[in-house]
């Protein structure tokens, strides 16, 4: 069977929606939460009908001292139908229908103020929901964006500005960590280079012993594995950076190119290959896209168990997202250690030990590329063992 044969096999299987949200993004909800909005409504209606309340019993003394003035007490006054009525009992009357009307008035002027307030408080609020909406953007790759707040010098506008201060240290730090993973691999890669040209030189003597070749051969082995190691840390380097290509790209058709670059691996490997392969457009750099479904299939060969092996990959749009899903046999991992293997050099139940099967960049680097097209990634312990992960890319605007 060759490599085409393995990237045309269909899936019975449809992708499936993410069972949880990326490492390190879940957002809490608290249970029996108030908003602020809610309970300045709340406070404004309040105050309003305590000021109401105060009003109405300030009306009922000036009142009852106005009857006074004009009825004295044991007046009595005679009505046209021939009727006599004491004044104490018409101040009676009067206070008490002026009471009930009042707090009639008072109870629908109140909702309307409840109402009305609700909306002074959204609108006193908007500056605040912009800083929180721009916060939940941020990455390390959107430090760039500020709120830059207009309006009057007042205190949330200086709350912003201290934001977008904070933001602008953030950044020039990040960059600063960046140029420097950048700057230091470049200069590793130098070296790594040499070493390999003398010792493919030395392998290639006729002359040369065979212990000599056998160490030359293992030192070959572990150049390779720090150069791939420094390309690793240079791709991650530039995936955190801010993009500067953005051309519209169909990860179907990504998928379909990386696949004819591995297949030949996956065959090697024992692994069977299976795809699913439908249109979902996108917008950000191609080279770096293609890069985060690189990493996804290749660690989804290396990581499986071995002949007899199975992979999934999918693309298409997901709720409205353009995706791409790989999921693969292998073994079995823990719920708990999903997490940690978005994190640089960390590997299933490994920290920090060298690998032949990789340096242990493969999955952060595409979480960095997701972060960097403003995209997601989830990922999730497959039943029977291996990991199923998809990542989510906002869709190209349509024309």
């Amino acid at each position: 069977m060759n490599d085409g044969d393995h990237a045309r096999r269909p899936t019975t299987r449809p992708m499936a929606a993410p069972p949880g949200g990326p490492p390190g993004s879940t957002r809490r909800v608290l249970p029996g939460r108030v908003s602020v909005r809610l309970r300045l409504t709340l406070l404004y209606g309040m105050l309003f009908l305590l000021a109401g309340l105060l009003l109405l019993f300030i009306t009922y003394v000036l009142m009852a001292q106005v009857l006074d003035s004009v009825f004295p007490p044991g007046l009595r006054i005679l009505t046209a139908t021939g009727w006599t009525i004491e004044t104490e009992e018409l101040k009676a009357r009067a206070i008490k229908g002026l009471i009930g009307r009042s707090l009639l008035v008072l109870a629908g002027v109140g909702v309307l103020a409840l109402v009305l307030g609700y909306f002074v408080a959204d609108r006193a609020l908007s500056p605040l929901q912009r800083v929180t909406a721009t916060a939940r953007r941020l990455s390390e790759s959107t430090l760039h964006e500020r709120i830059a707040l207009d309006g009057p010098d007042d205190e949330i506008k200086e709350l912003a500005d201290t934001f977008d201060a904070m933001l602008e240290r953030l950044s020039q730090a990040f960059d600063a960590q960046r140029r420097f993973v950048a700057n230091a691999s470049h200069e590793l890669r130098t070296p790594l280079t040499i070493n390999r040209t003398l010792l493919e030189v030395a392998l290639a003597d006729p002359e040369a012993s065979q212990d000599l070749k056998t160490v030359g051969r293992t030192l070959l082995a572990n150049n390779a594995r720090h150069e791939r190691l420094i390309e690793g840390l240079l791709l991650l380097a530039r995936s955190e950076r801010e993009l500067t290509t953005r051309t519209s790209v169909d990860l179907a058709e990504v998928a379909t190119t990386v696949l004819e670059t591995l297949g030949k691996a996956a065959e090697e490997a024992g692994v069977e290959m299976r795809t699913e392969l439908a249109s979902g457009v996108t917008v950000g750099d191609p080279v770096l896209l293609e890069h985060l479904v690189s990493n996804l299939v290749d660690n989804a060969i290396k990581h499986n168990v071995g002949d007899g092996g199975r992979v999934w990959v999918r693309t298409g749009v997901l709720e409205g997202f353009a995706a791409v899903q790989v999921e693969n046999t292998g073994p079995v991992v823990p719920a708990y250690e999903v997490d940690r293997l978005f994190e640089p050099f960390r590997r299933l139940q490994q920290d920090r030990v060298e690998s032949a099967k990789g340096s242990g960049l493969g999955l952060s680097i595409v979480r960095s590329v997701a972060r960097a097209h403003r995209g997601a990634v989830y990922a999730a312990p497959r039943q029977g063992g291996g990991l199923v992960v998809t990542v989510r890319l906002p869709p190209a605007a349509r024309s």
